[in-house]
């Protein structure tokens, strides 16, 4: 990493207004050498009708922070990332607090990259488990 983790931290949230990560409230909480955390509440705003989290919603929390970490791993100056298949599996319910999503690079190729994003609430008990795969297509000059 070339910034510091407050300034990847701010320059992640400084993109969330006017997305779809605005709407759900995600806020990007920590960033390490190989990974992106982000949080999300969960309030009846991501419920699904019998007042659990939406699986769709984890979905795109998830999707929402492995996309924020190939911006922070990956040279986007160059390329575009974009997300070609994401995979879930939903392990657990919730019904408030927090959900936390952090994404690990399992493979950084220069054309696909493979991440692992395990969702957990805020006692670290694993909710769901989900695999994004991203596709680096070249800007053109």
């Amino acid at each position: 990493m070339t910034l510091d983790k407050e300034q990847i931290l701010a320059y992640c949230n400084a993109i969330v207004p006017n997305t779809l990560m605005e709407t759900l409230d995600i806020q990007y909480v920590d960033v390490g050498e190989d990974y992106l955390t982000a949080r999300m509440p969960v309030t009846p705003k991501v419920h699904q009708p019998d007042g659990v989290l939406h699986g769709g919603a984890m979905v795109a929390l998830a999707e929402s922070v492995g996309s924020a970490a190939c911006f922070v791993f990956l040279n986007t100056n160059e390329f575009y990332i974009r997300g070609i298949e994401i995979a879930a599996n939903h392990v657990k319910s919730m019904r408030e607090g927090y959900v936390y999503a952090k994404a690990v690079c399992i493979h950084k190729g220069r054309t696909t990259q493979l991440w692992d994003i395990k969702l957990t609430d805020e006692q670290d008990n694993l909710i769901s488990v989900c695999k994004l795969s991203t596709i680096a297509l070249p800007k053109k000059q």
